[in-house]
Parts: structure tokens; sequence; C-alpha cells
């Protein structure tokens, strides 16, 4: 099994930051992709960043400039560094991860999610 854990959510004031990290554990020969993703009060859960094994990242549109995404490949840790937060970015942030297990599978896992909250 793999295991994702997160941490960094909290509290901060709006044009605050924030960085969040998720370390990824357990029976992993790889990892593809690393991700993001966050799911607002209300809504549905939505992609915010992503990098490959090779470094190439996506954000969504909302955060872009604002936000970094970036691995630590020895480590099997992704971070999500978020600047100039906004209160529309209030939000359960969950971290994502593509595996090539140890018996050579392919899986998607997810982490527990962290809570972030912007406000006054």
């Amino acid at each position: 099994q793999v295991q994702l854990v997160e941490s960094g959510g909290g509290l901060v004031q709006p044009g605050g930051s924030l960085t969040l990290s998720c370390a990824a554990s357990g029976s992993i020969f790889s990892i593809d992709a690393m991700g993001w993703y966050r799911r607002p009060p209300g809504k549905q859960r939505e992609s915010v960043a992503t990098v490959v094994g090779g470094g190439s990242t996506n954000y969504a549109d909302s955060v872009k400039g604002r936000f970094t995404i970036s691995r630590d490949n020895a480590k099997n840790t992704v971070y999500l560094q978020m600047n100039s937060l906004e209160p529309e970015d209030t939000a359960v942030y969950y971290c994502s991860a593509v595996v090539i297990t140890t018996d050579r599978v392919l899986r998607g896992y997810w982490g527990q999610g962290t809570q972030v909250t912007v406000s006054s």
C-alpha cells in the first residue's frame, strides 16, 4: 500500500502565504505525476496544480502566478507554495500521486486532505 500524508494547512489572512507538503511512502517503485486538488465549501473538487516526473507543471488559471508546485523525487514529496492568498482559496486541499507500486502496477492515491482557510 501507499500512503500520502499532507501537512501545512491552517488559517491565514488575505494576502498571506502557506506551504503545503505531501510525503508519499509505502510500496513505491516510482512516482509518475503528483498534484494538488482542492474542494471549496459547497463545490466540487478541482485541480490546482500538477507536476510530472520530468518536472513539467500545470496550474489552474485561478492560481497562476500565485502558487508554485515542486517535488523532491528523493523524498517522494510534493510541495505547494501558496502566495497572495485570497478568501476564494479557502478549501480542503488534497494531494494526489500516480504511483508504480513495487508489484509494477500503476495506481492513483489520495491524501486525507488538509484545510486551508483564508480569512481576516
